[in-house]
């Protein structure tokens, strides 16, 4: 039988019970004092742990407002396509909350290259158009599949993915993020935009030197 401690003459509370009871109490006491929020002091810098918490008040309804994705990106670029972002550094409100969005617009013949979130999942909502997603696993398994209207898809955080115009329409999705700053690698611009060596870029990709050459001219690199 278990130990026990006598509370009167005739009651008696195992101590798991008791533990349990004050183990309430302390979690109802420390949810008790949590922020409702913590809005980004842009002014400060910003940190693996997000940005200090602005000042309560100071913070106002425009903090939890963010308009910026109403409008289409530019998609005349290379790659016809346009990524806008609704991140902390835009969107101060979702500082500490664990989550931001962007919006994608991509023109005919529009890509979002072979790219990584170091720091999120994501979750993409076709809006418009047709749109060809998918991601590669740790595996090299590859997961893909033309999206439609209203059709949703995630992708692990971490793991390379990409999305194409499908159709010859443009193409709008909302892509929702598991971090307030979900951060950004580019596998191509991680390749040819950068000073690393043609030499180098060759061992590492088997790629032929005049290819890689051309790909950093085009993407800006050197090396």
């Amino acid at each position: 039988m278990p130990s026990s401690v006598t509370l009167s003459k005739s009651v008696k509370m195992p101590h798991y019970t008791i533990l349990f009871l004050f183990s309430l109490i302390f979690l109802s006491s420390s949810h008790a004092s949590v922020q409702d929020f913590c809005v980004a002091d842009l002014t400060g810098p910003d940190s693996p742990a997000g940005y200090f918490c602005k000042n309560p008040a100071n913070v106002t309804v425009s903090d939890f407002v963010y308009s910026g994705l109403a409008k289409a990106g530019n998609t005349t670029n290379i790659i016809q396509a346009a990524v806008t972002p609704a991140f902390v550094a835009q969107f101060p409100g979702v500082n500490g909350l664990g989550l931001s969005l962007a919006r994608l617009d991509l023109a005919p013949g529009g890509v979002i290259p072979f790219h990584t979130h170091p720091g999120a999942s994501e979750v993409l909502i076709v809006l418009r158009g047709y749109i060809t997603a998918g991601f590669v696993s740790s595996a090299n398994t590859v997961y893909v599949k033309t999206l439609k209207k209203g059709d949703v898809m995630v992708f692990p955080q971490g793991l390379l993915h990409f999305q194409v115009n499908a159709a010859k329409i443009h193409a709008k999705a909302i892509v929702s993020f598991s971090s307030a700053s979900p951060g950004l690698q580019i596998l191509d611009f991680a390749l040819f935009a950068n000073d690393l060596p043609t030499s180098l870029v060759g061992k590492t990709t088997f790629l032929d030197p005049a290819q890689i050459m051309k790909l950093k001219s085009v993407l800006g690199g050197t090396g």
